[in-house]
């Protein structure tokens, strides 16, 4: 059975594969893995990765609609009240 690395440990792995311009089959025998191992936690570390960035963009998103429906209620209140004006003046 395999040791279990700690997450730091993986963090670094992924860091060195990414960046190291060696392969993956050299960085995984230098640090005492597997290559399927390394390529797992760089899949992972990616997955991990894209969440937050979904998260951040759907919350810019948000706030940009909230924005949006706040201004256009404020231009429906407007165009409310110079309806009422013009309506009386008609009278």
């Amino acid at each position: 059975m395999g040791r279990q690395q700690n997450d730091e440990f993986r963090k670094e792995a992924v860091r060195i594969a990414l960046t190291s311009g060696r392969s993956r089959q050299q960085v995984a025998d230098d640090l005492g893995i597997g290559k399927s191992t390394l390529g797992k936690w760089i899949v992972a570390q990616r997955d991990s990765a894209k969440e937050p960035e979904r998260d951040q963009g759907l919350e810019k998103e948000n706030e940009r609609l909230r924005r949006e429906n706040r201004i256009l209620r404020e231009e429906r209140g407007v165009l409310i009240r110079a309806t009422r004006i013009f309506a009386s003046q008609a009278l």
